[in-house]
């Protein structure tokens, strides 16, 4: 397992969703955003970059929720086979082009992967290694020392303390969690 935490200052591009599956036959696919605000993010006329590289980048021509989803077109993405193309990419946004976080309580979710995190005592238990966006609270996939993985609701109740200077997050485990 590596230990080390992923250098701040090396995040350069930030996730903000994945491209599902074609929506329709003129191109249009279906998105899951990871962005607090969608309706910005992929207005239209915004250009998003990818991973990987080669597929973008994207320009919005059409942008609307779809529920939890949203259904979005693309310059060039003309039909249902060009949309097909483009699934599984994953559209990304420079981290300064990030408005910045005014409220102590909320992080990106590249804040918080790579933090160590500890018991109140100090005891380690892992590694933050992803968020989850489930529809209820964020979820911190915590990998652990032994390689395998702690599933941990992102809930002041739970996770008390983020120290993002000193890098790592407390968790006051209910019973049963990292057992």
């Amino acid at each position: 397992m590596n230990d080390q935490r992923p250098d701040p200052a090396a995040t350069t591009q930030v996730v903000v969703g994945r491209i599902g599956r074609p929506h329709g036959v003129r191109g249009a696919v279906s998105l899951r955003p990871t962005t607090d605000n969608p309706e910005d993010r992929f207005a239209v006329g915004a250009v998003l970059d990818t991973d990987p590289a080669s597929a973008g980048p994207l320009t919005v021509t059409a942008s609307r929720s779809n529920g939890t989803a949203w259904v979005l077109s693309f310059a060039g993405i003309d039909d249902r086979d060009a949309a097909e193309s483009i699934r599984g990419v994953v559209l990304t946004v420079p981290v300064d082009a990030l408005p910045p976080t005014d409220d102590p309580e909320e992080f990106y979710d590249h804040q918080l992967i790579g933090l160590s995190v500890v018991t109140e005592d100090g005891t380690a238990l892992g590694i933050v290694d992803e968020v989850l966006h489930p529809p209820a609270a964020p979820v911190l996939l915590v990998r652990r020392p032994d390689g395998s993985a702690e599933l941990v609701p992102f809930v002041s109740a739970i996770v008390p303390d983020i120290d993002l200077a000193a890098g790592r997050l407390t968790v006051v485990p209910p019973d049963g969690m990292f057992a």
